[in-house]
Protein backbone atom coordinates (compact mmCIF):
# COMPACT_ATOMS: atom_id res chain seq x y z
CA UNK A 1 0.00 0.00 0.00
CA UNK A 2 1.53 3.48 -1.15
CA UNK A 3 1.66 6.83 1.13
CA UNK A 4 -2.36 7.14 -0.09
CA UNK A 5 -3.63 4.14 1.17
CA UNK A 6 -4.26 3.08 -2.57
CA UNK A 7 -3.38 -0.05 -4.10
CA UNK A 8 0.14 -0.39 -5.77
CA UNK A 9 0.32 0.39 -9.27
CA UNK A 10 -2.46 1.40 -12.04
CA UNK A 11 -6.07 1.45 -11.31
CA UNK A 12 -7.54 -1.39 -12.60
CA UNK A 13 -11.00 -3.28 -13.18
CA UNK A 14 -11.37 -4.50 -9.68
CA UNK A 15 -11.48 -0.99 -8.84
CA UNK A 16 -13.57 -0.22 -11.38
CA UNK A 17 -15.87 -3.25 -9.80
CA UNK A 18 -15.74 -2.79 -6.26
CA UNK A 19 -15.68 1.06 -6.25
CA UNK A 20 -18.89 1.80 -4.02
CA UNK A 21 -20.12 -1.68 -4.07
CA UNK A 22 -21.17 -3.48 -1.08
CA UNK A 23 -18.84 -6.05 0.31
CA UNK A 24 -19.68 -8.07 3.47
CA UNK A 25 -16.76 -8.92 5.44
CA UNK A 26 -17.15 -11.92 8.10
CA UNK A 27 -14.39 -12.71 10.95
CA UNK A 28 -12.33 -9.62 11.82
CA UNK A 29 -9.21 -11.65 13.10
CA UNK A 30 -6.19 -10.74 11.26
CA UNK A 31 -6.89 -11.60 7.89
CA UNK A 32 -10.41 -9.98 8.10
CA UNK A 33 -8.89 -6.62 9.33
CA UNK A 34 -6.23 -7.13 5.96
CA UNK A 35 -9.90 -7.66 4.08
CA UNK A 36 -11.42 -4.40 5.44
CA UNK A 37 -7.91 -2.50 4.82
CA UNK A 38 -7.73 -3.80 1.33
CA UNK A 39 -11.30 -2.95 0.18
CA UNK A 40 -11.28 0.33 1.98
CA UNK A 41 -8.46 1.47 -0.63
CA UNK A 42 -10.95 0.37 -3.37
CA UNK A 43 -13.83 2.57 -2.54
CA UNK A 44 -16.04 -0.48 -1.51
CA UNK A 45 -18.94 -0.15 0.90
CA UNK A 46 -18.12 -2.67 4.08
CA UNK A 47 -20.42 -4.65 6.18
CA UNK A 48 -18.70 -6.17 9.08
CA UNK A 49 -19.71 -9.18 11.33
CA UNK A 50 -18.03 -11.03 13.52
CA UNK A 51 -19.36 -13.22 16.52
CA UNK A 52 -16.95 -11.42 19.20
CA UNK A 53 -17.83 -7.96 20.41
CA UNK A 54 -14.59 -7.49 20.87
CA UNK A 55 -13.64 -7.75 17.38
CA UNK A 56 -15.81 -5.22 16.17
CA UNK A 57 -15.05 -2.59 18.80
CA UNK A 58 -11.30 -3.13 18.21
CA UNK A 59 -12.21 -1.77 14.46
CA UNK A 60 -13.97 0.93 15.88
CA UNK A 61 -11.50 1.69 18.06
CA UNK A 62 -8.75 1.35 15.25
CA UNK A 63 -10.51 2.80 12.53
CA UNK A 64 -9.12 5.96 10.35
CA UNK A 65 -11.16 8.22 9.05
CA UNK A 66 -10.51 7.00 5.01
CA UNK A 67 -11.83 3.68 7.19
CA UNK A 68 -14.12 4.48 9.36
CA UNK A 69 -16.10 6.15 6.13
CA UNK A 70 -16.12 3.16 4.17
CA UNK A 71 -17.70 0.85 6.80
CA UNK A 72 -20.84 1.37 6.67
CA UNK A 73 -22.28 -1.08 9.32
CA UNK A 74 -20.66 -3.70 11.94
CA UNK A 75 -22.83 -6.48 13.47
CA UNK A 76 -21.96 -8.92 16.41
CA UNK A 77 -24.12 -11.67 14.96
CA UNK A 78 -22.74 -15.86 14.54
CA UNK A 79 -24.32 -18.22 12.25
CA UNK A 80 -27.99 -18.06 11.84
CA UNK A 81 -28.02 -14.68 13.10
CA UNK A 82 -24.78 -13.74 10.49
CA UNK A 83 -26.92 -15.25 7.63
CA UNK A 84 -29.97 -13.23 8.48
CA UNK A 85 -28.26 -10.33 8.47
CA UNK A 86 -26.41 -10.84 4.99
CA UNK A 87 -29.69 -11.83 3.18
CA UNK A 88 -31.18 -8.37 4.41
CA UNK A 89 -28.01 -6.41 3.35
CA UNK A 90 -27.12 -4.99 -0.05
CA UNK A 91 -24.15 -6.64 -0.27
CA UNK A 92 -23.45 -8.67 -3.47
CA UNK A 93 -19.94 -10.04 -2.19
CA UNK A 94 -18.88 -11.38 0.22
CA UNK A 95 -15.36 -12.46 1.49
CA UNK A 96 -15.44 -14.67 4.33
CA UNK A 97 -13.09 -15.71 7.30
CA UNK A 98 -11.80 -19.51 6.73
CA UNK A 99 -13.43 -20.36 9.96
CA UNK A 100 -17.04 -20.19 8.20
CA UNK A 101 -17.87 -24.01 7.26
CA UNK A 102 -18.95 -24.89 4.13
CA UNK A 103 -22.29 -26.26 5.14
CA UNK A 104 -22.89 -23.51 7.61
CA UNK A 105 -25.66 -21.47 7.24
CA UNK A 106 -23.67 -18.16 6.48
CA UNK A 107 -22.52 -19.90 2.76
CA UNK A 108 -25.80 -21.40 2.28
CA UNK A 109 -27.84 -17.89 2.56
CA UNK A 110 -25.04 -16.54 0.51
CA UNK A 111 -25.80 -19.32 -2.13
CA UNK A 112 -29.29 -18.77 -2.40
CA UNK A 113 -29.07 -15.50 -2.62
CA UNK A 114 -27.04 -14.93 -5.43
CA UNK A 115 -24.35 -13.58 -3.51
CA UNK A 116 -20.45 -14.33 -4.79
CA UNK A 117 -18.34 -15.36 -2.29
CA UNK A 118 -14.36 -14.71 -2.17
CA UNK A 119 -11.68 -16.11 0.56
CA UNK A 120 -9.14 -13.62 1.10
CA UNK A 121 -7.02 -15.53 -1.11
CA UNK A 122 -9.11 -14.68 -4.10
CA UNK A 123 -9.06 -10.88 -2.96
CA UNK A 124 -5.28 -11.00 -2.94
CA UNK A 125 -4.77 -12.61 -6.13
CA UNK A 126 -7.33 -9.92 -8.07
CA UNK A 127 -5.45 -6.89 -6.50
CA UNK A 128 -2.00 -8.87 -7.65
CA UNK A 129 -3.39 -9.02 -11.14
CA UNK A 130 -4.29 -5.31 -11.00
CA UNK A 131 -0.80 -4.41 -9.90
CA UNK A 132 1.81 -2.66 -11.11
CA UNK A 133 3.82 -6.31 -10.54
CA UNK A 134 1.22 -8.80 -12.16
CA UNK A 135 3.53 -11.22 -13.25
CA UNK A 136 4.76 -12.29 -9.69
CA UNK A 137 4.77 -15.71 -9.53
CA UNK A 138 2.31 -17.27 -6.72
CA UNK A 139 3.52 -21.44 -5.72
CA UNK A 140 0.65 -22.63 -3.92
CA UNK A 141 0.34 -25.70 -1.74
CA UNK A 142 -2.05 -27.35 0.16
CA UNK A 143 -2.07 -30.91 1.82
CA UNK A 144 -3.62 -32.65 5.06
CA UNK A 145 0.05 -32.33 6.78
CA UNK A 146 3.25 -30.75 6.31
CA UNK A 147 1.66 -27.72 4.44
CA UNK A 148 3.46 -25.50 7.11
CA UNK A 149 7.03 -26.89 6.87
CA UNK A 150 6.86 -27.31 2.98
CA UNK A 151 5.99 -23.88 2.80
CA UNK A 152 9.19 -22.57 4.99
CA UNK A 153 11.44 -24.51 3.12
CA UNK A 154 9.96 -23.54 -0.47
CA UNK A 155 10.34 -19.58 1.04
CA UNK A 156 13.89 -20.52 2.19
CA UNK A 157 15.27 -21.79 -1.26
CA UNK A 158 13.93 -18.66 -3.12
CA UNK A 159 15.41 -16.67 -0.39
CA UNK A 160 18.76 -18.43 -1.56
CA UNK A 161 17.65 -17.66 -4.63
CA UNK A 162 17.84 -13.73 -4.15
CA UNK A 163 13.87 -13.22 -4.19
CA UNK A 164 11.97 -12.08 -1.69
CA UNK A 165 9.43 -14.28 -1.01
CA UNK A 166 7.33 -14.22 1.77
CA UNK A 167 5.24 -17.03 3.10
CA UNK A 168 1.79 -16.40 3.31
CA UNK A 169 -1.71 -17.81 3.94
CA UNK A 170 -2.64 -20.08 6.33
CA UNK A 171 0.81 -19.77 7.77
CA UNK A 172 -0.39 -16.84 9.69
CA UNK A 173 0.42 -13.73 7.50
CA UNK A 174 -1.90 -13.00 4.57
CA UNK A 175 -1.68 -13.10 1.21
CA UNK A 176 -2.80 -9.62 0.74
CA UNK A 177 -0.82 -7.81 3.10
CA UNK A 178 2.35 -8.78 0.92
CA UNK A 179 0.63 -7.97 -2.28
CA UNK A 180 -0.34 -4.50 -0.85
CA UNK A 181 2.90 -3.36 0.27
CA UNK A 182 4.20 -4.88 -3.29
CA UNK A 183 7.92 -5.42 -2.62
CA UNK A 184 7.49 -9.30 -3.18
CA UNK A 185 9.46 -11.11 -6.06
CA UNK A 186 7.54 -14.26 -5.34
CA UNK A 187 5.09 -15.56 -2.73
CA UNK A 188 4.83 -19.09 -1.33
CA UNK A 189 1.33 -19.77 -0.50
CA UNK A 190 0.24 -22.03 1.66
CA UNK A 191 -3.52 -22.83 1.60
CA UNK A 192 -6.10 -25.04 3.61
CA UNK A 193 -8.88 -26.49 1.71
CA UNK A 194 -11.33 -23.79 4.10
CA UNK A 195 -9.33 -21.16 1.84
CA UNK A 196 -9.55 -23.14 -1.72
CA UNK A 197 -12.80 -23.49 -0.88
CA UNK A 198 -13.92 -19.98 -1.88
CA UNK A 199 -10.92 -19.02 -4.44
CA UNK A 200 -12.15 -18.92 -8.07
CA UNK A 201 -9.58 -17.29 -10.16
CA UNK A 202 -6.08 -17.92 -9.35
CA UNK A 203 -3.74 -19.05 -11.31
CA UNK A 204 -0.49 -20.22 -9.54
CA UNK A 205 2.60 -20.76 -11.75
CA UNK A 206 3.04 -24.00 -9.85
CA UNK A 207 1.27 -26.10 -7.16
CA UNK A 208 1.21 -28.75 -5.29
CA UNK A 209 -0.78 -31.15 -2.83
CA UNK A 210 1.51 -33.09 -0.32
CA UNK A 211 -0.98 -35.92 0.79
CA UNK A 212 -4.84 -36.57 1.52
CA UNK A 213 -5.85 -38.26 4.85
CA UNK A 214 -9.19 -37.68 6.47
CA UNK A 215 -9.43 -34.40 8.54
CA UNK A 216 -11.99 -31.17 8.90
CA UNK A 217 -14.87 -33.23 7.64
CA UNK A 218 -17.20 -31.63 10.04
CA UNK A 219 -16.63 -27.80 7.83
CA UNK A 220 -16.81 -29.79 4.60
CA UNK A 221 -19.68 -32.11 4.98
CA UNK A 222 -17.52 -34.98 3.99
CA UNK A 223 -14.86 -36.75 2.57
CA UNK A 224 -15.51 -36.33 -1.05
CA UNK A 225 -15.73 -32.90 -0.07
CA UNK A 226 -12.83 -32.38 1.79
CA UNK A 227 -10.85 -33.97 -1.12
CA UNK A 228 -12.96 -31.55 -3.86
CA UNK A 229 -11.51 -28.87 -1.97
CA UNK A 230 -8.13 -30.11 -1.86
CA UNK A 231 -7.98 -30.56 -5.40
CA UNK A 232 -8.69 -26.95 -6.45
CA UNK A 233 -4.79 -26.09 -5.67
CA UNK A 234 -4.35 -27.62 -9.02
CA UNK A 235 -6.86 -25.22 -10.99
CA UNK A 236 -5.17 -22.99 -13.70
CA UNK A 237 -1.94 -23.93 -12.87
CA UNK A 238 0.83 -22.75 -15.22
CA UNK A 239 3.46 -24.60 -15.41
CA UNK A 240 4.26 -27.33 -12.98
CA UNK A 241 1.45 -29.35 -11.26
CA UNK A 242 3.56 -31.05 -8.16
CA UNK A 243 2.57 -34.10 -6.39
CA UNK A 244 3.22 -37.08 -4.10
CA UNK A 245 3.55 -40.40 -5.85
CA UNK A 246 3.07 -42.22 -2.85
CA UNK A 247 -0.26 -40.68 -2.19
CA UNK A 248 -2.52 -41.70 -5.17
CA UNK A 249 -5.54 -39.54 -4.46
CA UNK A 250 -3.06 -36.32 -5.35
CA UNK A 251 -2.17 -38.20 -8.66
CA UNK A 252 -5.59 -38.27 -9.21
CA UNK A 253 -6.26 -34.54 -8.58
CA UNK A 254 -3.50 -33.67 -10.93
CA UNK A 255 -4.92 -35.99 -13.56
CA UNK A 256 -8.20 -34.34 -13.44
CA UNK A 257 -7.37 -31.29 -13.14
CA UNK A 258 -7.85 -28.27 -15.81
CA UNK A 259 -4.86 -27.05 -15.87
CA UNK A 260 -3.23 -24.57 -18.29
CA UNK A 261 -2.10 -25.86 -21.36
CA UNK A 262 1.60 -26.76 -21.60
CA UNK A 263 1.60 -27.44 -17.66
CA UNK A 264 3.17 -30.70 -16.47
CA UNK A 265 2.77 -33.35 -13.95
CA UNK A 266 5.92 -33.28 -11.79
CA UNK A 267 6.21 -36.36 -8.60
CA UNK A 268 8.03 -36.09 -5.77
CA UNK A 269 9.46 -39.40 -4.33
CA UNK A 270 11.93 -40.93 -1.80
CA UNK A 271 12.54 -43.41 -4.30
CA UNK A 272 15.05 -43.08 -7.26
CA UNK A 273 13.56 -40.31 -9.57
CA UNK A 274 12.37 -41.37 -12.83
CA UNK A 275 11.98 -38.71 -15.50
CA UNK A 276 10.02 -35.59 -14.83
CA UNK A 277 10.26 -36.39 -10.95
CA UNK A 278 12.65 -35.36 -8.35
CA UNK A 279 13.44 -38.11 -5.42
CA UNK A 280 16.40 -39.50 -3.65
CA UNK A 281 19.04 -41.48 -4.58
CA UNK A 282 21.24 -42.40 -1.52
CA UNK A 283 21.57 -39.63 0.76
CA UNK A 284 20.79 -37.04 -2.73
CA UNK A 285 17.68 -34.88 -3.62
CA UNK A 286 17.88 -35.11 -6.89
CA UNK A 287 16.27 -33.77 -9.90
CA UNK A 288 14.88 -35.27 -13.13
CA UNK A 289 11.94 -32.65 -13.93
CA UNK A 290 13.72 -29.27 -14.65
CA UNK A 291 16.75 -29.59 -16.17
CA UNK A 292 17.66 -29.56 -19.51
CA UNK A 293 19.40 -32.84 -19.26
CA UNK A 294 16.68 -34.63 -17.48
CA UNK A 295 16.04 -37.49 -19.88
CA UNK A 296 19.45 -39.03 -19.31
CA UNK A 297 20.43 -37.59 -16.12
CA UNK A 298 19.93 -36.13 -12.49
CA UNK A 299 21.09 -32.87 -10.74
CA UNK A 300 21.65 -33.14 -7.58
CA UNK A 301 19.80 -30.46 -5.18
CA UNK A 302 20.79 -31.02 -1.51
CA UNK A 303 21.68 -33.75 0.49
CA UNK A 304 20.27 -35.43 3.37
CA UNK A 305 22.99 -33.65 6.34
CA UNK A 306 21.08 -29.91 4.55
CA UNK A 307 18.40 -31.71 6.74
CA UNK A 308 19.70 -32.86 9.86
CA UNK A 309 18.75 -29.72 12.31
CA UNK A 310 15.14 -31.00 11.69
CA UNK A 311 15.74 -34.41 13.05
CA UNK A 312 15.36 -35.23 16.77
CA UNK A 313 18.33 -34.77 18.41
CA UNK A 314 19.95 -33.48 15.06
CA UNK A 315 21.12 -37.03 14.17
CA UNK A 316 20.06 -37.86 10.19
CA UNK A 317 19.17 -41.31 11.11
CA UNK A 318 16.54 -40.13 13.07
CA UNK A 319 15.17 -37.43 9.98
CA UNK A 320 11.29 -38.79 9.47
CA UNK A 321 10.50 -39.29 5.77
CA UNK A 322 7.82 -36.97 5.97
CA UNK A 323 10.62 -34.19 5.99
CA UNK A 324 12.59 -35.20 3.00
CA UNK A 325 8.95 -36.05 1.28
CA UNK A 326 8.11 -31.92 2.40
CA UNK A 327 11.31 -30.69 1.32
CA UNK A 328 11.61 -32.58 -2.26
CA UNK A 329 7.92 -30.90 -3.02
CA UNK A 330 9.25 -27.74 -1.44
CA UNK A 331 12.30 -27.99 -4.15
CA UNK A 332 10.04 -28.84 -6.88
CA UNK A 333 8.20 -25.97 -6.54
CA UNK A 334 11.22 -23.73 -6.10
CA UNK A 335 12.53 -25.52 -9.18
CA UNK A 336 9.76 -24.35 -11.46
CA UNK A 337 10.21 -20.63 -10.31
CA UNK A 338 14.19 -20.78 -11.31
CA UNK A 339 15.91 -21.25 -8.26
CA UNK A 340 19.45 -23.37 -8.43
CA UNK A 341 20.39 -26.43 -7.37
CA UNK A 342 22.94 -24.01 -4.83
CA UNK A 343 20.12 -22.16 -3.83
CA UNK A 344 18.13 -25.35 -3.01
CA UNK A 345 20.75 -26.59 -0.31
CA UNK A 346 21.35 -23.51 0.94
CA UNK A 347 17.20 -22.58 1.19
CA UNK A 348 17.11 -25.94 2.98
CA UNK A 349 20.30 -25.62 5.15
CA UNK A 350 18.72 -22.25 6.16
CA UNK A 351 15.50 -23.27 7.18
CA UNK A 352 14.31 -23.29 10.35
CA UNK A 353 10.95 -25.18 11.37
CA UNK A 354 8.17 -23.28 12.76
CA UNK A 355 7.29 -23.78 16.68
CA UNK A 356 6.16 -26.83 17.66
CA UNK A 357 6.75 -28.74 14.74
CA UNK A 358 9.57 -32.04 15.71
CA UNK A 359 11.42 -29.18 17.88
CA UNK A 360 14.22 -30.64 19.77
CA UNK A 361 13.60 -28.54 23.17
CA UNK A 362 15.69 -30.77 25.96
CA UNK A 363 18.31 -33.47 26.05
CA UNK A 364 19.59 -35.50 29.30
CA UNK A 365 20.82 -38.60 29.80
CA UNK A 366 21.10 -39.57 26.15
CA UNK A 367 17.21 -38.49 26.34
CA UNK A 368 16.07 -36.52 23.23
CA UNK A 369 12.93 -34.27 24.17
CA UNK A 370 10.71 -33.28 21.30
CA UNK A 371 7.82 -30.87 20.65
CA UNK A 372 5.77 -31.85 17.88
CA UNK A 373 2.06 -30.54 19.75
CA UNK A 374 0.98 -29.50 15.95
CA UNK A 375 0.44 -32.88 15.23
CA UNK A 376 -3.20 -32.35 15.81
CA UNK A 377 -4.75 -35.20 14.05
CA UNK A 378 -3.20 -39.26 13.82
CA UNK A 379 -1.68 -38.69 10.10
CA UNK A 380 0.65 -36.28 11.19
CA UNK A 381 1.67 -38.02 14.36
CA UNK A 382 2.12 -41.56 12.64
CA UNK A 383 4.74 -39.64 10.33
CA UNK A 384 6.62 -38.38 13.15
CA UNK A 385 6.71 -41.75 15.44
CA UNK A 386 7.49 -44.34 12.76
CA UNK A 387 10.76 -42.38 11.66
CA UNK A 388 12.03 -42.96 15.42
CA UNK A 389 14.13 -47.00 15.69
CA UNK A 390 11.90 -49.59 16.74
CA UNK A 391 11.45 -49.35 20.56
CA UNK A 392 12.71 -46.67 21.24
CA UNK A 393 9.83 -43.83 21.62
CA UNK A 394 7.96 -42.60 24.61
CA UNK A 395 5.14 -40.97 23.38
CA UNK A 396 2.51 -38.21 24.83
CA UNK A 397 -0.68 -38.18 23.16
CA UNK A 398 -4.55 -37.29 23.54
CA UNK A 399 -6.38 -34.30 24.05
CA UNK A 400 -9.79 -33.27 21.97
CA UNK A 401 -9.76 -36.00 19.69
CA UNK A 402 -12.73 -34.24 16.84
CA UNK A 403 -14.19 -37.83 16.65
CA UNK A 404 -11.33 -39.59 14.79
CA UNK A 405 -10.65 -42.95 15.57
CA UNK A 406 -6.87 -43.90 16.68
CA UNK A 407 -6.55 -48.22 16.20
CA UNK A 408 -4.88 -47.49 12.92
CA UNK A 409 -2.48 -45.08 14.50
CA UNK A 410 -1.75 -47.20 16.91
CA UNK A 411 -0.94 -50.34 15.10
CA UNK A 412 1.18 -48.42 13.00
CA UNK A 413 3.54 -47.03 15.59
CA UNK A 414 3.19 -49.75 18.33
CA UNK A 415 6.76 -50.99 17.29
CA UNK A 416 8.80 -47.75 17.68
CA UNK A 417 7.48 -47.67 21.05
CA UNK A 418 8.59 -48.24 24.18
CA UNK A 419 5.47 -46.71 26.33
CA UNK A 420 2.86 -43.90 25.90
CA UNK A 421 1.69 -41.39 28.40
CA UNK A 422 -1.96 -40.51 27.53
CA UNK A 423 -3.52 -37.03 28.75
CA UNK A 424 -6.64 -34.99 27.81
CA UNK A 425 -10.38 -34.95 29.60
CA UNK A 426 -11.75 -38.26 27.79
CA UNK A 427 -9.10 -40.41 27.33
CA UNK A 428 -11.47 -43.32 25.86
CA UNK A 429 -10.66 -43.57 22.63
CA UNK A 430 -6.87 -43.65 22.56
CA UNK A 431 -7.02 -46.32 25.79
CA UNK A 432 -9.01 -48.72 23.45
CA UNK A 433 -6.82 -48.71 20.27
CA UNK A 434 -3.80 -48.87 23.21
CA UNK A 435 -5.44 -51.95 24.74
CA UNK A 436 -6.32 -53.57 21.68
CA UNK A 437 -3.38 -52.58 19.11
CA UNK A 438 -0.48 -52.53 21.50
CA UNK A 439 -1.20 -55.28 24.45
CA UNK A 440 1.68 -55.43 27.04
CA UNK A 441 2.82 -51.37 26.09
CA UNK A 442 3.42 -49.50 29.10
CA UNK A 443 0.87 -47.22 29.64
CA UNK A 444 0.59 -44.62 31.96
CA UNK A 445 -2.77 -41.87 32.50
CA UNK A 446 -2.55 -38.34 33.75
CA UNK A 447 -5.57 -37.06 35.55
CA UNK A 448 -7.31 -33.80 34.75
CA UNK A 449 -5.61 -30.56 36.35
CA UNK A 450 -4.29 -27.31 35.27
CA UNK A 451 -2.23 -27.12 31.87
CA UNK A 452 0.69 -26.33 33.66
CA UNK A 453 -0.01 -29.57 36.07
CA UNK A 454 -0.95 -31.47 33.08
CA UNK A 455 2.30 -31.05 30.99
CA UNK A 456 4.06 -31.45 34.44
CA UNK A 457 2.86 -34.86 35.37
CA UNK A 458 2.98 -36.06 31.42
CA UNK A 459 7.16 -35.23 31.36
CA UNK A 460 7.78 -37.27 35.01
CA UNK A 461 6.20 -40.25 34.05
CA UNK A 462 7.29 -39.75 30.29
CA UNK A 463 11.10 -39.90 32.04
CA UNK A 464 10.23 -42.48 34.42
CA UNK A 465 9.94 -44.33 31.23
CA UNK A 466 12.87 -43.08 29.14
CA UNK A 467 16.18 -45.07 28.14
CA UNK A 468 19.59 -44.05 27.42
CA UNK A 469 18.91 -43.54 23.19
CA UNK A 470 14.99 -43.35 23.60
CA UNK A 471 12.81 -40.01 22.58
CA UNK A 472 10.13 -38.75 24.47
CA UNK A 473 7.89 -37.20 21.92
CA UNK A 474 5.03 -34.81 22.43
CA UNK A 475 2.58 -35.74 19.03
CA UNK A 476 -1.25 -35.69 20.69
CA UNK A 477 -2.69 -36.87 17.61
CA UNK A 478 -5.39 -34.80 18.95
CA UNK A 479 -6.19 -30.68 19.18
CA UNK A 480 -5.90 -29.04 22.76
CA UNK A 481 -8.69 -27.65 23.56
CA UNK A 482 -10.13 -29.68 26.18
CA UNK A 483 -7.01 -28.77 28.25
CA UNK A 484 -5.18 -26.28 26.87
CA UNK A 485 -6.12 -22.77 24.93
CA UNK A 486 -3.70 -23.83 21.90
CA UNK A 487 -1.62 -26.29 20.85
CA UNK A 488 1.06 -23.96 21.21
CA UNK A 489 0.53 -23.79 24.86
CA UNK A 490 0.31 -27.08 25.13
CA UNK A 491 3.84 -27.91 22.95
CA UNK A 492 5.25 -24.58 25.44
CA UNK A 493 4.36 -25.73 28.89
CA UNK A 494 5.50 -29.17 27.62
CA UNK A 495 9.16 -27.65 26.24
CA UNK A 496 9.11 -25.61 29.77
CA UNK A 497 8.38 -29.07 31.67
CA UNK A 498 11.10 -30.69 30.09
CA UNK A 499 13.80 -28.57 30.68
CA UNK A 500 13.07 -28.41 34.07
CA UNK A 501 12.69 -32.26 34.41
CA UNK A 502 16.36 -32.55 32.66
CA UNK A 503 17.73 -29.80 35.07
CA UNK A 504 16.56 -32.05 38.29
CA UNK A 505 14.41 -29.34 38.84
CA UNK A 506 11.31 -30.77 40.86
CA UNK A 507 8.08 -30.56 39.50
CA UNK A 508 5.03 -29.93 41.22
CA UNK A 509 2.52 -32.98 40.10
CA UNK A 510 0.34 -33.42 42.90
CA UNK A 511 -3.06 -32.09 41.35
CA UNK A 512 -2.42 -34.27 38.32
CA UNK A 513 -2.35 -38.41 39.52
CA UNK A 514 -0.42 -40.48 37.11
CA UNK A 515 -2.09 -44.05 36.54
CA UNK A 516 0.63 -46.60 35.54
CA UNK A 517 -1.47 -48.96 33.37
CA UNK A 518 0.12 -52.52 31.09
CA UNK A 519 -2.61 -52.69 28.87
Amino acid sequence: MNASGRVAGPVGSLRDQLDGAHVAVVGLGRTGRAVVDALATLGARIHVFDSREASIEALDASAHTALASCVVSAAVADGEACAAALADSPARLLVVSPGVPATGPVLRTAEAAGIETWSEIELAWRLQQDSSRPDVPWLTLTGTDGKTTTVGMLSAILQAQGLASPAVGNIGTPAIEAVLSGSADALAVELSSFQLHTTRTLSPLASACLNLAADHLDWHGGPEAYAADKARVYARTRLAAVYNLADAATEGMVRQADVVEGCRAVGFTLATPGLGQVGMVEDLLVDRAFHAERRSSGVELATVADLAHLAPGHRTENLPPHILADALAAAALARAAGASAEAVAAGLRAYSPGAHRIVTVAEADSVTWVDNSKATNPHSAEAALTSLPRGTGVWICGGDTKGAQFFDLVRSVRPHLRGAVVIGKDQSDILAALEQEAPGLPVTRIGDAAPERVSAAAVEAAGTMARGGDTVMLAPACASWDQFTSYAQRGDLFAAAARAYTRGDGLQTTDAPAVQEQL
